[in-house]
């Protein structure tokens, strides 16, 4: 059975970690979109031009290292916004989309750009203050040494890069269901993703 779920949403709202736990309880892949770009950005870094790191993106360049860092990010919202790379990134997420056995993917133009029929459209967000303090706490977890205020700024700059830009631009899909999780614990929004996902399932 090829059944997708499209679940979008701005920097440390929480969609990766409800994608995750989401795919784990239905028994479905799981691919963090994000990830295509992030490692396409530090490629970047690296002196490569974006467009050809994109065309060549290897599944093991998800698996580098500091594919988190704040410096990758920063170079992943820039490269989202050149549609050579999107458009090169775009039949590998269709691919994955597409696969038996069910499919997660999450990212910020799934439900709108890469699987604009999944039967299943989720636009997860939380408010500026609360993803900050999230992505913040991660980050300072993995030995970064970065105060609240720049990761606050940080995710201000991508998401006005990610909002505004010409193609794909981060926004919900008209038929999309918003989760809104500022004011929910981790597991009350997977909770709510489940019982989402569990109406749409076919019977």
């Amino acid at each position: 059975m090829a059944f997708t779920i499209a679940i979008d949403g701005p920097a440390a709202a929480g969609k990766g970690t409800i994608g995750r736990a989401v795919a784990k309880h239905f028994g479905f892949a799981h691919l963090d979109t994000g990830l295509l770009y992030r490692a396409t950005g530090r490629r970047m870094l690296e002196d490569t031009d974006p467009v050809e790191a994109a065309r060549n993106l290897r599944a093991s360049d998800l698996d580098a290292e500091n594919l988190r860092s704040p410096e990758v990010a920063q170079a992943a919202s820039r490269v989202a916004a050149i549609p050579e790379v999107r458009e090169a990134l775009v039949n590998f997420q269709r691919a994955f989309a597409a696969r038996g056995g069910g499919a997660v993917l999450d990212g910020r133009d799934i439900g709108t750009v890469i699987c604009p029929d999944a039967p299943v459209k989720l636009y997860v967000t939380a408010s500026d203050e609360v993803r900050a303090r999230r992505r913040h706490a991660e980050l300072v977890a993995k030995g970064h040494d970065i105060s609240l205020a720049e990761v606050a700024e940080d995710l201000r700059l991508r998401d006005a890069r990610d909002s505004a830009r010409a193609t794909a631009p981060l926004k919900p899909a008209e038929d999309a269901l918003t989760l809104d999780s500022s004011d929910m614990s981790i597991e009350q929004a997977i909770a709510t993703a489940i019982a989402i996902v569990e109406k749409a399932l076919p019977e």
